[in-house]
């Protein structure tokens, strides 16, 4: 009579215990790692904003944040993975904060509205702003080498606007308020239209104090511009 098959537990060379033990090794590592990765980006942020991209160099990042050469590499190929890093953060925390902003209205093309007056003004939101917006401006440079160099990366770093601008579309394709499409294609048309604009916007004034008034008429104008193309 042949014999039963032995238990998981005992064909293994390792207790559970360190099994559960070295996990928790992984988690802690985990954490740490990510502890660095999250000071580099959010440092390259900073710099951005006060210098530009001619500002931000893996040294100015190593000397703020104290981090090694080794330290930095480690989590990062170089300026280029880093720079995608900070774009793809700010991505994710603008659609965020611009999903916040609009949840509680019901109508989706007042929510569209809203989501594209906050892309197109960025930093001039801020009433009383004069400053230039070099991390816009650079950001823009960076998102039109992206789409060349990277651009299935740059793709999947714009998903959570994408799908956020898609969500609104959808609903208004179901209130009969948005033509019927595919909303996803409608959505990264409708970004593709919008972020160009603001590219071409940023780029052209990146010396210039901003222009609170300009802006808003040229974010109301888009408007306008999309609420047309996707009526129903």
């Amino acid at each position: 009579m042949s014999k039963s098959a032995p238990s998981d537990q005992t064909v293994s060379n390792h207790p559970l215990w360190e099994k559960r033990s070295a996990q928790r090794v992984l988690e802690v590592g985990h954490d740490h790692l990510m502890e660095r990765s999250r000071k580099i980006v959010e440092t390259a942020y900073e710099l951005l904003d006060e210098a530009g991209l001619e500002g931000l160099t893996i040294r100015a990042v190593l000397t703020r944040t104290g981090l090694s050469r080794r330290a930095f590499y480690e989590r990062f190929e170089g300026k280029d993975d880093m720079i995608l890093a900070v774009f793809e953060e700010a991505i994710r925390k603008a659609a965020r904060l611009f999903g916040e902003h609009v949840s509680k209205l019901d109508d989706p093309l007042e929510r569209l509205r809203l989501i594209v007056r906050f892309i197109v003004l960025g930093k001039s939101m801020q009433q009383g702003v004069v400053s230039n917006d070099r991390r816009g401006a650079a950001l823009s440079r960076e998102h039109l080498r992206l789409a060349e160099s990277r651009p299935t990366d740059l793709k999947a770093a714009l998903q959570p606007l994408i799908a956020l601008i898609e969500k609104q579309l959808a609903d208004g394709m179901e209130a009969g308020l948005v033509r019927k499409d595919d909303p996803r294609r409608l959505a990264t048309l409708v970004y593709n239209l919008v972020s160009t604009t603001v590219h071409t916007e940023l780029l052209s004034a990146q010396d210039s104090p901003l222009d609170h008034t300009s802006r808003t008429q040229l974010a109301n104008d888009i408007w306008e511009f999309c609420r047309r193309a996707i009526a129903a």
